[in-house]
């Protein structure tokens, strides 16, 4: 019999150190093309996650070498993030940069929170 060895969590709430504001965008009114910020639909603390060191040639290969994984605490029904959502980092390197929303999964090892995949917007 495997004797018990505890494993504490990958993420806890400790982790969640950088704001985040989730938004929706509109697009321009008039003959400019474009869109504006449209609405604020959440705010929450994050664990920011960029491509990792050892992942770096396959994400170059991809082209997925700006994409963040965003852990934030499950907001239940308070707020559900799909692909068509932007989210802003309130955090020094990424100030100025828009991602949006590419998918939403659970986290499966910590049922308290949840994964974005975000990339860049161009």
């Amino acid at each position: 019999m495997q004797p018990f060895k505890y494993k504490p969590p990958r993420v806890n709430t400790g982790d969640l150190r950088t704001p985040v504001t989730f938004y929706e965008f509109a697009p321009n009114e008039g003959p400019e093309p474009g869109e504006v910020e449209k609405k604020v639909l959440y705010n929450a603390w994050a664990k920011i996650d960029s491509v990792w060191l050892k992942d770096l040639e396959t994400a170059k290969a991809n082209g997925t070498l700006t994409d963040l994984t965003i852990t934030i605490r499950d907001p239940l029904e308070d707020y559900i993030p799909t692909n068509k959502h932007y989210v802003s980092i309130d955090h020094p390197m990424y100030r100025g940069n828009k991602y949006n929303v590419k998918s939403v999964q659970p986290d499966l090892q910590n049922k308290d929170f949840i994964n974005v995949i975000a990339e860049l917007k161009q």
